[in-house]
C-alpha cells in the first residue's frame, strides 16, 4: 500500500476516493460510502477506509461531496459574538468538537452580533443549504427560529428549550432544579434574604429558573428579589456595582444565587466592596461548567452543569438529526450537580 501512494506523492497528486479504492482493494462507492458513515457498511470496512484516508491525508472536496450525495456533512453551530455569552459556551464548543471526532461531520462557527435580528444566519444557512444540520442556543419562548426551521423541514437541534413540552431536538439542562437546589442550600445555611442574578428573561432557562426560584423561597419562607437591570450575561462591572448598591440599601441580604461563573465572580466583588465576608456574613450559590469557581473562593456553593455532556449529546442529537430527519428527535436534560 505504501509503495503505491509513494508513487502518487512523486507526482504530487492530491489523494482522491479513487486513490483510497486502489490502495484497499475496494469500490469507489463502498469507500465513498464507508466514509459517509453509511449504514449498511460494517465498521470494520469504515475503519480500514478511514485508516487510510487517515495515512494519505486525504481531505474531503465538499463540492463533489454534495453533488454525489446531497449532503455537505457539516454541522453549523450558530453563536452570539456576546463576550458573556462566548465566555460561557467555550468548553460547549469543544465538547460539540469532541462528539463529532471520528465521523464524516465537520463543525463550523456561524456568529451574529449583539443586537443583529438572530433568524439571519438561519436564513443564510438554510437558503444556501451550506449545512446538513444547525446547533443553536439562546432558545426564546415559541422561538421563531424553531417554527422557521420546521416549516422549512430543516434539521436542526437546540441547546435550550422554546417549551416545557417541547417536541423538537434539545440538549437542555434542568435550571428549575439548580435554582431549587440553590435555594434550598441557601435555607440550609439559614440564609433569610436572597438577591439573585438571573438570566435574562427573553430566553426560556430564564424565565424557568426565575419561576422555580420563587417557587422554592416561597416554599422555606424566606425573601426573594431578582436584581432588576442586569443578567447573568451582563458586565462584570454592572454587576458587581449592582450587588454593591442592593446591600447597601438593604444590608439585611444574606444570601446570593446566581446563574454563571462571571456574575459570581462579579457578586463577590460586589459586596466585598462593602466588606462583607463570603461564607460568614454572606452565602452565594452558583452554577459553574468548568470548575473553576472553587479555586476562586472556596466558599462557594457550587452546582454544576455538565458541559462536556452536553456538547457530546448535541453531536450525537444533531447528527440523528441531519441522518434520520423523519424519527424521533433526540432530547436529553441534564441534572445539576451539588459539589
Amino acid at each position: 500500500m505504501a509503495g503505491g501512494w509513494a508513487h502518487h506523492q512523486e507526482m504530487n497528486v492530491k489523494p482522491t476516493l479513487k486513490t483510497i479504492s486502489g490502495l484497499s482493494g475496494l469500490a469507489i462507492a463502498t469507500v465513498s460510502r464507508a466514509l459517509g458513515d453509511a449504514p449498511d457498511i460494517s465498521s470494520l470496512t469504515k475503519e480500514k477506509v478511514r485508516k487510510i484516508a487517515d495515512e494519505i491525508g486525504y481531505i474531503p472536496n465538499r463540492a463533489g461531496v454534495r453533488l454525489r450525495t446531497g449532503r455537505t456533512n457539516v454541522i453549523s453551530l450558530i453563536m452570539s459574538t456576546d463576550t458573556e455569552v462566548m465566555n460561557m459556551t467555550a468548553r460547549l464548543i469543544s465538547a460539540i468538537a469532541l462528539g463529532l471526532r471520528d465521523t464524516p461531520y465537520h463543525l463550523n462557527m456561524t456568529h451574529y452580533f449583539p443586537g443583529d435580528d438572530p433568524m439571519k444566519p438561519i436564513r443564510y444557512i438554510v437558503e444556501t443549504g451550506s449545512a446538513d444540520v444547525i446547533i443553536f442556543n439562546q432558545i426564546e419562548p415559541n422561538d421563531p427560529r424553531v417554527q422557521y426551521l420546521v416549516e422549512k423541514k430543516f434539521p436542526f437541534t437546540m441547546h435550550g428549550r422554546s417549551c416545557s413540552n417541547e417536541k423538537q431536538s434539545f440538549v437542555d439542562f434542568d435550571n428549575a432544579e439548580f435554582a431549587k437546589l440553590g435555594i434550598e442550600s441557601l435555607a440550609k445555611n439559614k440564609r433569610k434574604e436572597i438577591l439573585m442574578i438571573a438570566p435574562p428573561q427573553d430566553q426560556s432557562y430564564g424565565l424557568e429558573m426565575v419561576m422555580s426560584a420563587k417557587n422554592s423561597a416561597k416554599t422555606f419562607n424566606i425573601s426573594l428579589k431578582v436584581i432588576p437591570n442586569v443578567t447573568s450575561d451582563s458586565s462584570i462591572e454592572a454587576i458587581s456595582t449592582a450587588v454593591t448598591k442592593e446591600i447597601s440599601n438593604n444590608k439585611n441580604f444574606d444570601g446570593i444565587l446566581v446563574a454563571s461563573p462571571n456574575s459570581a465572580m462579579a457578586a463577590v466583588a460586589g459586596f466585598e466592596n462593602l466588606g462583607l465576608k463570603i461564607g460568614k456574613d454572606i452565602d452565594l450559590v452558583a452554577k459553574d461548567a468548568v470548575d473553576f469557581l472553587k479555586l476562586f473562593r472556596n466558599e462557594i456553593i457550587v452546582i454544576r452543569e455538565d458541559m462536556d455532556i452536553a456538547g457530546e449529546k448535541l453531536a450525537l442529537a444533531a447528527i440523528h438529526a441531519a441522518q434520520n430527519p423523519d424519527s424521533e428527535p433526540l432530547q436529553y436534560i441534564d441534572q445539576p450537580k451539588c459539589y
